[in-house]
């Protein structure tokens, strides 16, 4: 059961010897939820707080949604569920990528937990790779151009992150194209 899991979850230690700040897995989840946001792994903001999308990040994402803090966070609608539960550190180029044993270990027990679920946002490389695996394009570009191939049950993003601003500028058509209906979509999900 969900109620047995997450405190498990929440206790993990799986990856601490890899993790400069020491675990402490974020996520967010009910039985109920039918929308299920799935990003990387928790920043360093995220790490602090223990608030997942506490960010910058976060702001652009519940803007792209169109949802308000209450909605985002209401956890029996929505499940905040990461690639990694546990911030990985930083590399040359920002954070590490998400630890791979968190993945293997966690979401297949988690994720047949989680029946309600009738969309999954796959909020970058991480999430489109880890969740639709061949069928993921060769970049994530490509991947989010063919989002309507992966509905009804996978929408995928790029990361809202504020070092992005260079991509969302190249590809206006996000913007554009992709968030009012992605807008729409979260609203019939959430509601419908």
């Amino acid at each position: 059961m969900l109620e047995g899991l997450l405190p498990q979850i929440r206790a993990c230690q799986l990856c601490a010897a890899h993790l400069p700040h020491g675990p402490r897995p974020v996520l967010r989840a009910a039985t109920s939820a039918r929308l299920m946001i799935v990003g990387q792994a928790p920043g360093t903001k995220v790490h602090a707080s223990g608030i997942p999308w506490d960010d910058q990040s976060g702001k652009r994402l519940r803007s792209w949604l169109g949802l308000t803090p209450d909605e985002f966070y209401n956890e029996a609608n929505v499940a905040i569920v990461p690639t990694a539960f546990c911030y990985p550190g930083t590399g040359p180029s920002g954070d590490l990528p998400p630890r791979p044993e968190c993945f293997k270990h966690w979401h297949p027990q988690l994720l047949p937990l989680l029946p309600n679920i009738q969309l999954t946002l796959l909020i970058g490389t991480y999430a489109q790779r880890a969740f639709l695996g061949a069928n993921a394009k060769s970049t994530l570009t490509q991947t989010v151009e063919a989002w309507q191939d992966y509905l009804p049950q996978y929408l995928p993003l790029p990361h809202p992150s504020p070092r992005n601003i260079a991509w969302f500028k190249r590809h206006p058509w996000f913007e554009r194209e992709v968030i009012p209906t992605l807008q729409e979509i979260v609203q019939a999900t959430l509601h419908g």
